[in-house]
C-alpha cells in the first residue's frame, strides 16, 4: 500500500492507494500532520511507502519519527517525470504543479492537456501532445480574492465563500460575491477559449479544494476530480519505480 500526502498552503490531504485503487482520503490541518498520520498507518497497516508533495523542505522534520516503520519519499525536481520540462526556470516551478502535469500526461496520453488547479491559487499547467511541459499561469484562489478586496480598501468586508444569485449585484455584499465568484469563473473560461484557439485534440481538468464549487460554473466541459493531485502524486512514485 501506499500513503500520498499533498502538503499545501493552507491544509493537508492524504490518499491510501492499492497500487492504482484508490482506497481511503483523509483531509486535515497541517498542525496535525503528525497525529493524523499515526491514526492513518494504525488504520492501514499494510502501508509501505509514503510519497509527499510539499510546498517546503521543513515539512521532512514532521515525517522523522516515522521513517523507522515506513520508507518516505519527499518528490524533488531531480526525480524522473514522464514528460520533457519546457519552463525557462524549471527549478521555480512547484512540485505540485509538476506532479499535476505528470499525472495529466500518464492518465491523458498522446493529447494536449491543461490541468487547472483551483486552490489558494489558481493555477493553469499546460502539456502538449508530445509531452512537452511549455507552462501556464498562476492567479489568486477564490479565498485570496476575498481577502484582498477587504486588506487592500477602506471599507469593504471580508465575505465567506457564497454562490451570487445574479451576475448583477444590487448590494455591496452582492456585488463582492458577484466580482469573485464571476470573475473567476470567467478568466478560467477565458483561459480554455484562449487555449482551444490554438490547439486540437484537448483535455481540461479541473482539480483543487474549489473544483466542486466552480465545475458547475463553467461553460466549457472539463473533466473534474478534486483528487486528481493525489492521483497523480500516486501515478508519478508508481512510475519512478518504475524507470528508476
Amino acid at each position: 500500500m501506499i500513503l500520498a500526502i499533498d502538503i499545501g498552503n493552507s491544509r493537508i490531504k492524504a490518499a491510501v492507494f492499492e497500487e492504482y485503487n484508490f482506497l481511503d482520503v483523509f483531509i486535515f490541518l497541517k498542525k496535525d500532520l503528525q497525529i493524523n498520520l499515526q491514526n492513518i498507518l494504525i488504520t492501514h497497516p499494510k502501508i509501505k511507502n509514503i510519497v509527499v508533495s510539499a510546498v517546503s523542505d521543513l515539512e521532512k522534520e514532521s515525517f522523522s519519527s516515522f521513517e523507522k516503520s515506513v520508507k518516505i519519499h519527499f518528490v524533488s525536481h531531480k526525480d524522473k517525470f514522464p514528460f520533457q520540462n519546457q519552463y525557462a526556470t524549471p527549478e521555480t516551478l512547484g512540485i505540485d504543479r509538476m506532479v499535476l502535469a505528470a499525472g495529466a500526461t500518464l492518465q491523458f496520453p498522446k493529447q494536449n492537456r491543461l490541468v487547472i488547479d483551483a486552490g489558494t491559487c489558481i493555477t493553469y499547467d499546460y502539456i502538449d501532445e508530445n509531452d512537452n511541459y511549455l507552462g501556464g499561469a498562476i492567479s489568486p484562489g477564490l479565498q485570496l480574492r476575498y481577502q484582498s478586496l477587504h486588506d487592500y480598501t477602506a471599507k469593504l468586508p471580508l465575505l465567506s465563500l457564497n454562490a451570487p444569485e445574479n451576475r448583477i449585484g444590487t448590494s455591496t455584499l452582492e456585488s463582492i460575491h458577484s466580482g469573485v465568484v464571476n470573475g473567476l469563473a470567467f478568466e478560467i473560461d477565458g483561459f480554455i477559449d484562449a487555449y482551444k484557439e490554438k490547439y486540437s485534440n484537448f483535455i481540461i481538468i479541473l482539480t483543487g479544494g474549489d473544483t466542486e464549487f466552480l465545475a458547475n460554473r463553467l461553460k466549457n466541459t472539463i473533466f473534474a476530480n478534486s483528487n486528481f493531485l493525489l492521483e497523480s502524486l500516486n501515478q508519478t512514485f508508481q512510475y519512478k519505480i518504475k524507470n528508476d
